[in-house]
């Protein structure tokens, strides 16, 4: 299967997963308000965090080692025995606070803790394997099974009276159903599970040692906000945050879905040292990478209040941190596509010295401006700190590759989005002044569709290589792509 098409499978599964999981939250945020799911996210904020403790990068490592396609089975030996290892030890320390937890989070969740944690260290097993055996696309396609499977039961118990305990149950379904499915296709491709030897658990530990501050920065990118916004305001206000964040997290889906494709294909092409092929791969990356969240931070400026209208009346006033936030994941768009090379080409060292900026930088600023500015400052530490990063990536990788940064397919990009804009700013204009369909469920879809075509229609007419990749992935011929060809002589000199 082509790279491109790939990637498109990956991204179309992540996608139809996060529309499931938006509508439960929809439904849930209606029904229970923004407290239970304030509640909720902290508890999987909490999780992440100690899920870092019991992967310490092993997974990343697991996935590089597998796709270098020699040892599978040892390895994947040897990385289940850490990862349980280190499951053992966390819980050990869950149980030790367990009161410090409860008074935290506000509700007793520390079982539903300690199940989370092992279902989520399982399921980063699980999809590392899948990954670095270079089935990406079942990866892709369990995502939206956990995110469904996770959002039927947890609607069927809002709906049978449970309240809170609804969304943790629900969540634990979910990722059961797809940890099952994943083992059965890592059975099947693996020729052998056999005892490793101690050069096994070193050549992890050898990768891991960098990488585990990649999946620190991953996670603190995600839940650091979140988490700090739990000791100064209310978990109402953390729930229309983390709402916020979920909307604006699904712009950079796309991005997220290249570099998980990828990263495989460039560590196998590293491996053949062939650093022309893996130059290609970077410049394809990086002009890709911000193709929905740029027109997604324009569309969310204007329609980012009656966007979290949806959920109910407490979500609008989060419409600024919205924008903010789409603003941060348009930068670690960017961001993750060089990091992705980085351990890629074997340089796991440089990538935790890029993480450990953000580390560095991350958790003081949103101390110090949630203190200062509330929730606003949570959202603008986390865009500051990924941009500071994103500056230190590049400089790296321009020093190891010779590479062309993109910058006519960026500017193609942002004009294609600014004519998106005018066009959806004054249908709403229109509708506002004019309530023609007086349903804002109806006015956000009909203006986020009509957005999307101009903006893919705009970027078809200006950008030659966006016409050639969806040629060149699209599963049907496309006759009509070629007579564009006359005209791409002069939209490319844009």
């Amino acid at each position: 299967m082509r790279l491109g098409q790939t990637s498109l499978l990956y991204f179309l599964s992540k996608i139809f997963g996060s529309l499931l999981g938006a509508l439960a939250t929809v439904y849930i945020a209606r029904i229970l308000g923004a407290e239970p799911l304030g509640i909720y996210h902290l508890v999987i904020g909490l999780v992440s965090w100690l899920a870092i403790l019991g992967r310490v990068g092993v997974s990343k490592a697991i996935t590089k080692r597998v796709s270098e396609g020699s040892d599978e089975g040892e390895y994947v030996v040897a990385g289940t025995v850490v990862i349980i290892s280190m499951f053992v030890l966390v819980t050990a320390g869950i149980a030790l606070f367990r009161s410090q937890i409860v008074e935290y989070v506000g509700y007793p969740a520390t079982g539903y803790i300690i199940l989370v944690l092992f279902v989520v260290l399982l399921n980063g097993l699980v999809n590392s394997l899948l990954t670095g055996l270079h089935l990406v696309h079942i990866s892709g396609i369990l995502s939206p099974l956990r995110t469904g499977g996770r959002a039927l039961a947890q609607v069927s118990l809002v709906i049978a009276g449970v309240s809170t305990a609804s969304l943790f149950i629900g969540h634990l379904i979910g990722y059961f159903v797809v940890i099952g499915i994943g083992m059965y296709y890592i059975i099947h491709n693996i020729p052998s599970f056999s005892r490793p030897k101690r050069h096994h658990f070193e050549n992890l530990f050898d990768f891991a040692k960098f990488s585990w501050l990649g999946s620190l920065q991953s996670q603190m990118f995600s839940y650091t906000d979140i988490v700090v916004l739990g000791f100064f305001v209310s978990s109402g206000l953390v729930g229309v945050y983390a709402v916020a964040w979920n909307v604006a997290h699904f712009f950079i889906l796309f991005s997220g879905a290249l570099s998980t494709t990828l990263f495989p294909e460039m560590s196998s092409i590293s491996a053949q040292n062939d650093s022309q092929a893996v130059e290609r791969i970077v410049e394809q990356a990086l002009s890709f990478g911000g193709l929905f969240l740029i027109p997604g931070l324009l569309g969310g400026a204007i329609l980012g209040e009656r966007v979290l209208r949806i959920y109910g009346p407490e979500f609008p006033k989060g419409a600024t941190i919205l924008t903010l936030l789409i603003l941060a994941n348009l930068f670690m768009g960017y961001q993750d596509q060089l990091l992705n090379t980085l351990n890629a080409i074997n340089h796991p060292e440089i990538a935790f010295r890029v993480n450990l900026v953000f580390v560095g930088v991350n958790v003081p600023l949103n101390l110090v401006l949630i203190y200062l500015y509330g929730w606003i400052g949570a959202a603008v530490a986390t865009t500051v700190s990924v941009v500071i990063s994103l500056a230190l990536a590049y400089w790296h990788v321009s020093s190891i590759i010779e590479f062309n940064t993109p910058i006519g397919e960026f500017a193609r990009q942002w004009f294609a989005a600014i004519i998106m804009a005018g066009v959806v700013y004054t249908g709403l204009w229109i509708e506002n002044t004019y309530r023609i369909l007086r349903h804002n469920v109806a006015t956000v879809l009909l203006l986020v569709s009509i957005g999307a075509g101009v903006y893919f229609t705009c970027l078809f007419w200006l950008s030659l290589e966006f016409r050639e990749a969806v040629d060149r992935n699209s599963p049907i011929d496309i006759p009509f792509a070629s007579r564009w060809y006359f005209i791409s002589l002069l939209s490319d000199q844009v």
